[in-house]
């Protein structure tokens, strides 16, 4: 599904259906494009990991000041936190590619950051980028939204639940 060498004068890396399958491939980018079960249970796994691991720690911090009520909460906001801002970090990543791929235009980098150029995409290769663009990264990034509106939610009725006690 890569664009060839010889039609677009855009370095390899930098054309953007080579930057899709490049984070299509990376460890952190694939989780968008698991099923929702396995997208799902690897947040589980994640958050699970993650709020053991700051637990521990919270509890070795402040079990003498603190009770374990609230810090188990404060270990949720924090593991909460944390999540958000990987889903936030998906989004960009996502946005990026899907931005480059819709666009009609694409600004390269010959040989360094001072000899920019653009490139105007053919009919074939923009048809094929925005099919790409519209039908395989969308569905991320708006399954990356409702995650992030998710541990928003979570997150307000944690902190309620904490200024409560």
């Amino acid at each position: 599904m890569s664009i060839l060498r010889n039609n677009c004068p855009v370095p390899f890396d930098q054309q953007p259906l080579n930057e899709y399958l490049a984070l299509k491939r990376s460890w952190l980018f694939s989780w968008s494009t698991y099923e929702i079960k396995d997208f799902s249970s690897t947040i589980l796994f994640v958050f699970s990991s993650l709020f053991i691991y700051w637990g521990l720690i919270l509890i070795f911090l402040f079990i003498n000041q603190i009770s374990l009520y609230k810090i188990c909460i404060i270990d949720l906001l924090i593991v909460n936190t944390i999540l958000f801002f990987i889903f936030i970090r998906l989004y960009l990543g996502w946005s990026y590619i899907v931005k480059r791929l819709l666009s009609a235009t694409i600004f390269y980098e010959e040989s360094g950051w001072y000899d920019g150029q653009i490139w105007i995409k053919t009919a074939a290769s923009l048809t094929q980028d925005r099919l790409v663009g519209l039908y395989q990264i969308l569905p991320y990034l708006i399954r990356i939204r409702y995650t992030c509106f998710i541990l928003c939610f979570i997150f307000l009725l944690i902190y309620c639940l904490y200024r409560f006690l």
